[in-house]
């Protein structure tokens, strides 16, 4: 018997969304350079009325508990946390491989070096670099694609 726990991905659901923004709001605060813009109910509420109707949702869980999740819109990869504590186990990996697209576009703060290296090492160029003035934390961000 393994000692490893067992890893689900699956479609989220609307029940899903207060652990979404738990898990969310956890891989947040992971970043100290990270601004707090929103309350945990604001978190929510992106995630069950903005993210989760209007996004394909995929959430990894294990335990019974949700650990990460990735939303996609078209081309786009809007969302995409996974819990501090479960990092550096595939799991991310597994998330981003979920969709299958020919094409993945999404956006990265510039300081998030682990994250940067994470896409890199999965086949993202960075293709554009931004100053912050267009997202609302306000820092300089990379855009990635990936083509396959």
């Amino acid at each position: 018997m393994s000692s490893f726990p067992e890893i689900l991905l699956r479609p989220a659901t609307s029940s899903d969304a207060a652990a979404i923004a738990i898990t969310m709001r956890a891989s947040l605060n992971a970043f100290d350079w990270m601004p707090l813009l929103h309350t945990p109910e604001e978190d929510l509420f992106f995630i069950r009325d903005i993210v989760l109707p209007e996004q394909q949702v995929t959430v990894v869980a294990t335990d019974g508990r949700i650990v990460g999740f990735i939303a996609v819109n078209e081309a786009w990869v809007d969302q995409f946390y996974l819990d501090p504590a479960w990092t550096g186990q595939g799991i991310g990996t597994r998330l981003l491989a979920t969709d299958g697209m020919p094409l993945v576009k999404l956006h990265c703060f510039q300081v998030n070096t682990g994250a940067r290296r994470f896409y890199e090492r999965h086949g993202f160029r960075a293709e554009a670099f931004g100053d912050g003035s267009v997202n609302e934390e306000g820092l300089p961000d990379i855009r990635y694609v990936l083509r396959r």
